[in-house]
Protein backbone atom coordinates (compact mmCIF):
# COMPACT_ATOMS: atom_id res chain seq x y z
CA UNK A 1 0.00 0.00 0.00
CA UNK A 2 1.64 3.24 -1.11
CA UNK A 3 1.39 6.20 1.21
CA UNK A 4 1.48 9.93 0.73
CA UNK A 5 5.08 11.09 1.02
CA UNK A 6 6.18 13.56 3.66
CA UNK A 7 8.63 15.66 1.68
CA UNK A 8 10.34 16.93 4.84
CA UNK A 9 11.44 13.66 6.46
CA UNK A 10 14.45 11.32 6.36
CA UNK A 11 15.85 8.98 3.77
CA UNK A 12 19.55 9.74 3.81
CA UNK A 13 20.70 6.95 6.15
CA UNK A 14 19.79 3.72 4.43
CA UNK A 15 21.29 0.61 6.04
CA UNK A 16 22.39 -1.98 3.48
CA UNK A 17 21.48 -4.76 5.93
CA UNK A 18 18.10 -3.30 6.80
CA UNK A 19 14.65 -2.61 5.54
CA UNK A 20 14.54 0.91 4.19
CA UNK A 21 11.37 2.22 5.71
CA UNK A 22 10.54 5.66 4.44
CA UNK A 23 7.02 6.98 4.88
CA UNK A 24 6.00 5.95 1.37
CA UNK A 25 6.76 2.27 2.04
CA UNK A 26 4.83 -0.34 3.93
CA UNK A 27 6.41 -3.39 5.54
CA UNK A 28 5.18 -5.75 2.85
CA UNK A 29 6.80 -3.72 0.08
CA UNK A 30 10.02 -3.39 2.07
CA UNK A 31 10.15 -7.16 2.63
CA UNK A 32 9.64 -7.82 -1.07
CA UNK A 33 12.44 -5.40 -1.95
CA UNK A 34 14.68 -7.35 0.44
CA UNK A 35 14.03 -10.66 -1.33
CA UNK A 36 11.14 -12.09 0.67
CA UNK A 37 7.94 -13.24 -0.98
CA UNK A 38 4.68 -11.95 0.47
CA UNK A 39 1.38 -13.46 -0.60
CA UNK A 40 -1.90 -12.61 1.14
CA UNK A 41 0.05 -11.19 4.10
CA UNK A 42 2.07 -14.41 4.51
CA UNK A 43 5.84 -13.92 4.39
CA UNK A 44 7.93 -16.61 2.68
CA UNK A 45 11.65 -17.25 2.53
CA UNK A 46 12.97 -20.10 0.39
CA UNK A 47 9.35 -21.16 -0.25
CA UNK A 48 8.68 -21.64 3.47
CA UNK A 49 6.23 -19.50 5.38
CA UNK A 50 8.06 -17.63 8.11
CA UNK A 51 5.47 -15.12 9.25
CA UNK A 52 2.79 -12.54 8.59
CA UNK A 53 2.94 -8.91 7.54
CA UNK A 54 -0.21 -7.16 8.77
CA UNK A 55 -1.51 -3.68 9.51
CA UNK A 56 -4.26 -2.24 11.70
CA UNK A 57 -7.31 -4.54 11.87
CA UNK A 58 -5.55 -7.32 9.94
CA UNK A 59 -3.49 -8.00 13.06
CA UNK A 60 -6.70 -9.14 14.75
CA UNK A 61 -8.36 -10.82 11.79
CA UNK A 62 -5.37 -12.72 10.43
CA UNK A 63 -3.35 -13.44 13.57
CA UNK A 64 -5.23 -13.13 16.84
CA UNK A 65 -8.66 -14.46 15.84
CA UNK A 66 -7.28 -17.62 14.16
CA UNK A 67 -5.41 -18.20 17.45
CA UNK A 68 -8.68 -17.88 19.39
CA UNK A 69 -7.75 -14.55 20.95
CA UNK A 70 -10.66 -12.18 21.50
CA UNK A 71 -9.07 -8.83 22.32
CA UNK A 72 -12.03 -7.87 24.54
CA UNK A 73 -10.92 -10.50 27.06
CA UNK A 74 -7.56 -8.72 27.46
CA UNK A 75 -7.84 -5.08 26.34
CA UNK A 76 -10.56 -2.47 26.68
CA UNK A 77 -9.98 -1.32 23.10
CA UNK A 78 -8.29 -2.42 19.91
CA UNK A 79 -4.80 -1.07 19.35
CA UNK A 80 -4.07 -0.73 15.66
CA UNK A 81 -0.42 -1.11 14.69
CA UNK A 82 0.87 0.89 11.73
CA UNK A 83 2.72 -2.26 10.73
CA UNK A 84 3.30 -5.64 12.30
CA UNK A 85 5.55 -8.57 11.50
CA UNK A 86 4.60 -11.84 13.15
CA UNK A 87 7.71 -14.00 13.02
CA UNK A 88 6.74 -17.66 13.29
CA UNK A 89 10.37 -18.75 13.60
CA UNK A 90 11.05 -16.74 16.76
CA UNK A 91 7.44 -16.57 18.08
CA UNK A 92 7.75 -12.81 18.18
CA UNK A 93 5.30 -10.09 17.23
CA UNK A 94 7.03 -6.90 16.09
CA UNK A 95 4.72 -3.91 16.49
CA UNK A 96 5.98 -1.09 14.28
CA UNK A 97 4.83 2.49 14.69
CA UNK A 98 6.10 5.03 12.17
CA UNK A 99 6.58 8.64 13.16
CA UNK A 100 7.55 11.32 10.66
CA UNK A 101 7.77 14.94 11.78
CA UNK A 102 9.06 18.22 10.46
CA UNK A 103 7.86 20.42 13.36
CA UNK A 104 7.31 19.95 17.07
CA UNK A 105 3.81 18.88 17.95
CA UNK A 106 1.54 16.44 19.69
CA UNK A 107 3.57 13.41 18.61
CA UNK A 108 6.24 14.50 21.11
CA UNK A 109 3.94 13.66 23.99
CA UNK A 110 2.77 10.36 22.47
CA UNK A 111 6.20 8.77 22.15
CA UNK A 112 6.57 7.69 25.82
CA UNK A 113 3.30 5.72 25.50
CA UNK A 114 5.25 2.89 23.87
CA UNK A 115 5.58 1.16 27.25
CA UNK A 116 1.81 1.12 27.76
CA UNK A 117 1.10 -0.07 24.23
CA UNK A 118 3.72 -2.81 24.42
CA UNK A 119 2.08 -4.11 27.59
CA UNK A 120 -1.34 -4.07 25.91
CA UNK A 121 -0.01 -6.13 23.00
CA UNK A 122 1.76 -8.48 25.42
CA UNK A 123 -1.56 -9.24 27.13
CA UNK A 124 -2.92 -10.35 23.74
CA UNK A 125 0.08 -12.43 22.73
CA UNK A 126 1.03 -14.05 26.05
CA UNK A 127 -1.69 -16.77 25.94
CA UNK A 128 -0.35 -18.01 22.59
CA UNK A 129 3.28 -17.78 23.76
CA UNK A 130 4.43 -14.98 21.48
CA UNK A 131 6.73 -12.28 22.79
CA UNK A 132 6.28 -8.67 21.71
CA UNK A 133 8.80 -6.14 20.50
CA UNK A 134 7.54 -2.58 20.13
CA UNK A 135 9.52 -0.28 17.89
CA UNK A 136 9.33 3.08 16.28
CA UNK A 137 10.68 3.99 12.88
CA UNK A 138 11.55 7.68 12.99
CA UNK A 139 12.68 10.09 10.34
CA UNK A 140 15.75 12.22 10.98
CA UNK A 141 13.70 14.92 12.77
CA UNK A 142 13.86 12.85 15.95
CA UNK A 143 17.67 12.89 16.02
CA UNK A 144 17.60 16.44 17.37
CA UNK A 145 19.01 16.90 20.87
CA UNK A 146 15.61 17.82 22.34
CA UNK A 147 14.59 14.16 21.89
CA UNK A 148 17.57 12.76 23.83
CA UNK A 149 15.54 12.13 27.02
CA UNK A 150 12.59 10.67 25.13
CA UNK A 151 14.81 8.32 23.12
CA UNK A 152 16.58 7.19 26.30
CA UNK A 153 13.22 6.53 27.96
CA UNK A 154 12.02 4.46 24.99
CA UNK A 155 15.04 2.18 25.40
CA UNK A 156 14.79 2.15 29.21
CA UNK A 157 11.25 0.72 29.11
CA UNK A 158 12.21 -2.07 26.70
CA UNK A 159 11.03 -0.55 23.47
CA UNK A 160 13.19 0.27 20.45
CA UNK A 161 13.58 2.80 17.70
CA UNK A 162 15.38 3.11 14.40
CA UNK A 163 15.87 5.96 11.99
CA UNK A 164 14.55 5.42 8.46
CA UNK A 165 15.28 1.69 8.47
CA UNK A 166 14.81 -1.52 10.42
CA UNK A 167 17.78 -3.92 10.54
CA UNK A 168 16.69 -7.33 9.28
CA UNK A 169 18.39 -9.09 12.16
CA UNK A 170 16.26 -7.11 14.62
CA UNK A 171 13.17 -8.70 13.05
CA UNK A 172 14.75 -12.14 13.33
CA UNK A 173 15.16 -12.35 9.55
Amino acid sequence: MTRQANTHGGGAKTNANGLYFEQTTDLESALKKSGYNVLDHRVYHDNQIIGLSVQKYSFYKLFLEPNNINYKQFNSKQWLPDECLVNYTTNTVYIIEKKFQNTSGSVDEKLPNCDFKKKEYEKLCHPIEYSVEFLYVFNDWFQQKQYRDTLAYIKDVGCNYFFNTIPLDFLGL
